[in-house]
């Protein structure tokens, strides 16, 4: 029996195109509407990543508080503001940021402006299987904790450190893990942010027990994946899978940054990442 033709990395990452999202009311009974649309589903890697989606929440909308019993998601803004819900307790979070919200747990957004908030969905679950419960509940006219009582991160430039060499490339990388393995159940591992300037460049390196999703949040430059180099700018999400050796490098005139999402190939690299907080390797 041949092995399958591998995708072209061309074909592989997934460009943020406005024109296909499609609009959605009341999700998961949530107010007024969205725009959607899909960037990565389950079959973007091997491993346990169910979706990465992206939307715009028009003013005055949101998703509805919901529950997911076997995977866990990340609601991420890259800009504006809006009010977060977990298990019923909510606060404005000004992005860009993101909440997780661990399996077994409700969630909700709602955007309470007068502008559209740039989204993000990431879903890891226990296998690729979705599931939801929907409470009812559009998170609208409820009161606001001043300090939020649950986990949020925050992909602010400002609290990133320099790194040199990272990964073995060249010149200084700016880097921060906004999100450690201890905060999912699942085999989602981390959250990281890192910003990559002119003449700079990361990798290569392969991760046998990791895959990653990249999104590039801001500029635009290079990929390279076993030998396939394609461009890259802000709205596109690479996924990296088991192996496959990654190199990163900037646009001749500008950087750019990105949020990477690790995800460990099952719960016993997961425990054995949890020891220890590296980097990139664990």
């Amino acid at each position: 029996m041949t092995s399958p033709t591998p995708i072209p990395l061309a074909q592989r990452i997934a460009h943020t195109d406005p024109s296909d999202f499609r609009q959605l009311r009341g999700v998961h009974s949530g107010a007024g509407s969205m725009a959607f649309g899909s960037l990565l589903e389950a079959t973007a890697l091997s491993n346990n990543l169910i979706f990465l989606h992206h939307g715009v929440i028009a003013p005055h909308s949101g998703i509805g508080q919901h529950f997911h019993n076997q995977c866990e998601e990340m609601f991420v803004i890259l800009d504006g503001e809006a009010q977060f819900t977990v298990d019923g307790r909510t606060s404005l979070i000004k992005g860009p940021a993101g909440v997780p919200c661990r399996m077994g747990h409700s969630h909700g957004i709602y955007n309470p402006t007068d502008k559209p908030v740039q989204w993000l969905n990431v879903n890891v679950g226990m296998t690729k299987v979705y599931d939801a419960w929907d409470l009812g509940d559009d998170c609208v006219n409820i009161a606001l904790d001043r300090i939020p009582q649950f986990i949020s991160m925050r992909l602010d430039r400002a609290l990133l450190l320099p790194k040199d060499h990272l990964e073995g490339g060249q010149g200084v990388i700016y880097y921060r893990r906004a999100l450690n393995p201890t905060i999912f159940s699942t085999t989602w591992a981390y959250v990281d942010h890192i910003a990559i300037g002119r003449s700079c460049s990361f990798g290569p390196r392969a991760l046998v027990d990791v895959t990653e999703v990249y999104y590039i949040l801001t500029g635009a430059g290079w990929v390279t994946v076993d030998g396939q180099t394609e461009s890259i700018t802000a709205g596109d999400a690479i996924p990296v899978d088991l192996g496959q050796e990654l190199t990163l490098q900037p646009g001749n005139e500008t950087g750019f940054t990105a949020m990477v999402i690790g995800i460990a190939k099952d719960m016993t690299v997961k425990a054995r990442m949890m020891t220890g907080d590296t980097p990139f390797r664990n």
